[in-house]
């Protein structure tokens, strides 16, 4: 039978996992069992909150259109129906963009949006 020699392969996988532990403290940067296991869980961690991002950011834009339409006599949601209603396909992210750098624009696309 033929001999097989695993240590290349093994050596460079436990490798891989330290070089990705770099910058932990202790044991979670020189043990490989342990750098595994916080490498693993920080990636769990870096998954889950890529998504959490965004959700984070879509209320703050929601937050932002909504504090800019308090002095313009409208909700956020009658202002949202408004647009749906006019037709103006603007996400969130740019209507939070012109409420807060073009005020004036922002207030003509309130208006539209009430007149609808």
């Amino acid at each position: 039978m033929t001999r097989v020699k695993k240590s290349v392969a093994s050596r460079a996988r436990r490798k891989k996992f330290l070089k990705m532990a770099k910058g932990y403290r202790s044991g979670r940067r020189r043990l490989y069992r342990s750098a595994r296991e916080a490498v693993e869980r920080a990636l769990c961690f870096a998954y889950r909150d890529r998504k959490v991002r965004k959700r984070q950011f879509r209320s703050l834009w929601i937050v932002r259109i909504n504090s800019a339409l308090r002095p313009l006599g409208l909700s956020y949601s009658k202002f949202i129906g408004g647009l749906k209603k006019a037709r103006i396909t603007l996400d969130r992210k740019t209507l939070a963009d012109l409420a807060v750098f073009d005020p004036r624009a922002f207030a003509q696309i309130a208006e539209l949006s009430r007149t609808a």
